[in-house]
């Protein structure tokens, strides 16, 4: 579009598959602390080391996957992948981004599965599972400092949270709903985009791959869907609607749609769906992955292979292996390949989402509605790691939750509170404050 306004601009540089496969394997390697510790290495590497990209198309190809469910830093590694060399290279790149923290996150679910009764395991994932609460609750300030702006989104964080925490209402209608609130608000004039200004300024030419094709487009998105959806329904018809790998197929399938807002915005729904509705994990088994997957490079939402680990090795009849590679391999493929369907439709006709603006306040709505999901997590997450009985009170359509005060687990509350302190207010690194907390953790159980 750069070239319809009349500017002139730099061309893609020509860099070789088997450099642009080695910088994207470092990236994977290094991609620890995080959706914006990933994003500052490849604005590091990609902008200033390496100038393939420039400051204005990296930040536009960013907003554009800010706008996508998945996570936007695999997405972000997927689209420089492709603008470089085509789908192969948005292929090397996103899954070159995702498979070392897989390979981790599944060996890691072994040891948790076969040896998580070991006193030391025990006392070591204690600490973790405790720690993991500030970690959560450091990602909701962070996030409502970016997403509210103004009291209509406190509003819709608040509604959110009601609606999930209480009302029990699906996560899929939740953002939903939240979309439809934003986009009616900006046209009646109540929302810009959370006061954000879209940005018009043209970028570098797309090389000829990337320019919008209407013959591309159904091609692609064919291809896509059959890569995505064939899987399925191969599993269900050779294991049965009813099997676990089935199970894990369609729900997983149903989170890749709807997972905006990063994976603490979703994580609370599969938390309550895992153990609640499939039987995959117990309650304080969910906050031991989601540390587990803090630890591992690659983004966060891999916690989801230690579900589908667990629950495949529990339920799918194999032996407890052979099941838990099955269901950590199925939660992979379901979770990431429609993140690929995302780029490579999509980001030929960018440009053209970048500016509608009704749909940036729709997703700015939707980033509030993220904020009250996550403090749902923070409340799920912290009521079954400090106590050990949780009732629930029903009043009409509302469903709280209620501790008992006397199952107060006053260790798990110091490491919490410690593990806060570090990370809030002392800034301290994640690695070493999980680290701490597993020591101490460890310290305390044998105590």
């Amino acid at each position: 579009m750069a070239g319809e306004r009349g500017m002139s601009a730099a061309p893609i540089p020509q860099v070789s598959l088997g450099e642009a496969t080695r910088v994207f394997a470092r990236i994977g390697l290094l991609s620890f602390g995080g959706p914006a510790g990933q994003i500052a290495l490849m604005h590091r590497i990609l902008v200033d080391e390496r100038r393939w990209l420039d400051e204005p198309r990296f930040l536009h190809a960013l907003n554009y996957c800010m706008l996508l469910p998945g996570p936007e830093a695999m997405q972000l590694a997927t689209y420089a992948g492709w603008l470089l060399h085509g789908v192969r290279g948005g292929l090397i790149a996103g899954l070159l981004f995702v498979l070392p923290g897989a390979l981790v996150i599944t060996a890691l679910s072994a040891i948790y599965l076969f040896f998580g009764e070991v006193p030391l395991i025990q006392g070591l994932l204690f600490g973790l599972k405790a720690a993991v609460l500030a970690v959560v609750l450091e990602a909701l300030i962070k996030v409502s400092k970016r997403a509210l702006k103004g009291w209509p989104m406190v509003v819709i964080a608040i509604a959110a949270f009601v609606a999930i925490a209480f009302l029990k209402l699906p996560f899929p209608l939740i953002v939903i709903g939240a979309a439809l609130v934003g986009a009616v608000m900006h046209l009646g004039g109540g929302t810009k985009a959370n006061g954000a200004a879209v940005d018009t300024q043209p970028v570098a030419a797309m090389p000829e791959w990337a320019k919008p094709n209407a013959r591309r487009f159904v091609a692609t998105t064919l291809i896509w869907l059959v890569v995505w959806f064939a899987p399925l329904f191969a599993i269900r018809a050779i294991f049965g609607g009813g099997h676990v790998f089935a199970a894990e197929a369609g729900f997983f399938s149903k989170m890749a749609a709807v997972t905006f807002g990063g994976a603490y915005a979703v994580l609370s729904y599969v938390a309550q769906q895992a153990v609640e509705t499939y039987g995959w994990l117990q309650p304080g088994e969910m906050l031991a992955g989601l540390g587990l997957a803090e630890t591992t490079p690659g983004p966060l939402i891999l916690v989801l292979v230690f579900v589908g680990f667990l629950g495949g090795a529990r339920q799918s009849g194999f032996t407890a292996l052979a099941g838990g590679l099955s269901g950590a391999l199925i939660t992979l493929w379901f979770t990431f390949v429609p993140c690929f369907l995302w780029i490579f439709v999509g980001a030929p006709y960018v440009e053209t989402v970048r500016n509608v603006r009704w749909l940036a306040s729709a997703l700015a709505a939707v980033t509030a509605a993220v904020v009250g999901i996550i403090a749902n997590l923070a409340l799920w997450f912290g009521l079954h790691v400090l106590f050990a009985d949780v009732g629930t009170l029903t009043v009409g359509p509302f469903s709280v939750p209620l501790p008992d005060p006397a199952s107060f687990d006053w260790r798990a509350g110091i490491i919490a509170l410690a593990a806060g302190v570090g990370l809030i207010r002392l800034r301290l690194n994640l690695l070493a404050v999980l680290a701490a907390a597993m020591l101490a953790g460890f310290v305390l159980r044998t105590l």
